[in-house]
């Protein structure tokens, strides 16, 4: 059987993109990564950024599935401290009633945004401490046992939403290990922790009614291109708007100044979150490919495009799928 191989879309608005246009290139993403063999296509939560359009996550899965037929859709994460477990059963539950077999609900604590934006969503800046005990709350009210008595999610009790707990550190492998849930690693850009957190997870797991096995997905870059030249200057792009985007304190960057903030001891960090990316033609993204799954001892890896135009990340897509031997559906 192939390695599965899924695809992270933060719905890129890229210069000269609207919102809309964001949309559009995930749904044709979607429909390519539909017919290509994909496993699943996840969404991120984040606010507050001009060039990320997957805010309103669930909105945004249930636009994808009506656009396709047989890939599974989910979030990457929702982050469930921004929002009360009974609403997020009630979204995930409706997602799945109209899509069935077709919908996952990965699960994160980080806040998605920054301090001022923490407020501005209402969220208390404690309010990660209860995540465990949120998680619990928002799968009793999936798999119809409710932890509050007489309080029941109308869509979601008994839809048995799969629940996946999202992680960059120790914290989430132990939660996932507790809970007998799969487990998702950020190492596309937070790669320090991979080897101990997957380690202690598979070393911790207890099985549950969800999962009898321990179940690793790792998240990868992926540039890749028809030529290795081609293929090294879309990460080196990736790279420029990644510091424009962290270290350009709310202004737009030269090429030349992101290329110097590159250089610089912040930059550095920056490229190091990238640590993890295959980059080239396709045999050598499939090589790299498959060192990371067995490096990270995972079951399926998650890839994160890294080119800046959609035909590009179209191509990018098409060559990984042809590179990993995924079967068409």
């Amino acid at each position: 059987m192939p390695l599965p191989i899924s695809i992270l879309d933060l719905a890129h608005i890229n210069e000269g993109m609207t919102a809309r246009d964001s949309f559009d290139a995930s749904v044709a993403m979607a429909r390519l990564a539909d017919e290509s063999g994909y496993r699943r296509i996840w969404y991120a939560e984040h606010h507050n950024m001009a060039t990320i359009a997957s805010s309103a996550t669930s909105v945004l899965i249930a636009h994808i599935a009506a656009h396709t037929q047989r890939i599974r859709l989910g979030s990457g994460g929702i982050m469930l401290p921004n929002h009360a477990p009974l609403t997020i059963a009630e979204q995930f539950g409706t997602l799945e009633t109209l899509h069935p077999g077709r919908i996952d609900l990965g699960l994160g604590r980080a806040p998605g945004s920054d301090q001022n934006t923490m407020r501005a969503l209402r969220r208390d800046p404690t309010s990660a401490d209860s995540f465990p005990q949120d998680v619990l709350e928002l799968q009793g009210y999936l798999t119809g046992e409710t932890r509050i008595p007489g309080v029941n999610a109308t869509p979601g009790q008994g839809t048995n939403v799969p629940l996946y707990i999202l992680g960059s550190s120790l914290f989430g492998a132990k939660l996932a290990a507790a809970l007998g849930l799969p487990y998702s690693f950020a190492s596309h850009f937070a790669p320090n922790a991979l080897e101990d957190a997957v380690a202690a997870y598979r070393r911790e797991f207890t099985p549950s009614e969800q999962l009898k096995e321990p179940y690793v997905i790792a998240g990868v870059n992926v540039a890749a291109a028809a030529t290795s030249d081609e293929a090294k200057e879309q990460s080196h792009l990736a790279k420029r708007r990644m510091a424009a985007q962290l270290l350009g304190r709310g202004r737009t960057l030269t090429p030349e100044e992101a290329d110097a903030a590159l250089e610089s001891p912040a930059g550095r960090q920056v490229l190091q979150m990238a640590k993890y990316s295959a980059i080239g033609d396709p045999t050598e993204v499939g090589e790299y490919l498959h060192w990371f799954a067995e490096h990270a001892n995972a079951d399926e890896l998650i890839i994160a495009p890294q080119a800046g135009t959609v035909d590009a990340r179209l191509q990018a897509l098409t060559l990984t799928a042809k590179a990993m031997d995924l079967t068409a559906a």
